[in-house]
């Protein structure tokens, strides 16, 4: 526990700051709402064996997943591209400024080496493929979310790093400078650039990194640029906070909401697909992009369910999803953008 991967706690005057957050109330952070992390008459112990022993079909593709490689440092300047990497990570150029979310390229989403790779195909972007970045954002410091390895090597190419309050201290612990960082609670506004507005909202989760659980804020964000406004939202169980968010804010261009890695076991932290999809019409949103999927085996369900489900569930919803391929250019200013449904036909 005493590696560098594992990150720091917060103190001094950050726990400080921590201690005077509304949502910070008998020494951790709380959602809005009662939230535990099983769902009633569930115990870790049996859903933790479940997880490690049961043999459910299909967690993992048999084979190679498909990908596009689209080259990042050479986009020009005025395309508005998002580019998935697989499961919460993305990379986005939006009106000249170069964007992360939750990068996670060092192909493990676990603190220890070869317990939980990338899937095949899911790696084919390295952190040489990256351009400088002038936003980060970190929805929370679980592993899968805040990658030890990637943000190492991306230090000395990022501008500013936006997070819940208290994760910065990881990134101080990994050598970033405080100015790099922006660290706020919820329902705070960031303008890094002219045109650019932040506000920081909540999500319906948990954090931690070793045995310490929640003493880090877990986020999302509304991004609002000269030209589209979007919702990333990190991990988050269905909740009021959607609705809120969407009066207070929408509508949305486009939304991130994670799709995978569910179960009812554990419901309040994760959204089913029909939830993602209630969420999605909460925020009034013009295009759905669903995550958390097709990179890493964090749950019971077949690797590709997340998809199929949301997408059969959408025919009677209607909202346009965004399905690319890992490493295919959305075009964030065309609305009409067709997508394959890649996984189709992939044990």
């Amino acid at each position: 526990m005493k590696q560098s991967k594992f990150g720091k706690s917060p103190a001094g005057e950050r726990l400080e700051r921590i201690k005077r957050s509304p949502n910070y109330k008998d020494g951790k952070f709380q959602n809005l709402r009662f939230t535990p992390a099983l769902t009633e008459g569930y115990g870790i112990v049996g859903v933790t064996w479940e997880v490690l022993f049961k043999k459910s079909p299909r967690r993992r593709p048999a084979v190679s997943l498909p990908s596009i490689k689209t080259d990042l440092r050479s986009l020009p300047a005025d395309k508005d591209v998002l580019v998935w990497f697989g499961h919460s990570s993305y990379f986005m150029q939006i009106d000249g400024k170069r964007m992360l979310v939750d990068p996670v390229l060092s192909g493990n989403a676990s603190p220890i080496p070869g317990t939980t790779r990338s899937f095949n195909g899911a790696d084919i972007y390295s952190t040489d493929d990256l351009p400088d970045i002038d936003y980060l954002f970190i929805s929370h410091d679980h592993y899968d979310h805040l990658d030890y390895e990637t943000l190492v090597k991306m230090r000395p190419r990022i501008r500013k790093v936006i997070c819940g309050l208290g994760v910065g201290a990881h990134f101080e612990h990994w050598g970033y400078s405080k100015d790099q960082l922006i660290e706020k609670d919820w329902y705070e506004t960031v303008e890094p650039d002219s045109g650019f507005v932040i506000h920081t909202t909540p999500a319906r989760h948990f954090s931690g990194r070793g045995f310490v659980r929640n003493n880090t804020l877990w986020m999302s964000y509304v991004l609002q640029t000269p030209s589209l406004k979007l919702y990333l939202g990190g991990d988050s169980g269905y909740d009021t906070h959607f609705a809120d968010i969407g009066n207070r804010f929408g509508p949305f261009d486009l939304v991130m909401i994670d799709n995978g890695q569910y179960d009812l076991k554990w419901k309040y932290i994760h959204n089913q697909p029909e939830e993602a999809l209630q969420a999605a019409r909460d925020l009034k949103a013009k295009r759905l992009f669903p995550v958390h999927s097709s990179k890493f085996m964090l749950a019971n369900h077949p690797w590709d369910e997340p998809l199929t489900r949301i997408s059969a569930l959408n025919k009677d919803v209607g909202i346009p999803l965004v399905t690319p391929f890992i490493g295919e250019a959305v075009n964030l200013k065309d609305p009409g953008q067709v997508f394959q449904q890649w996984w189709t036909g992939i044990n």
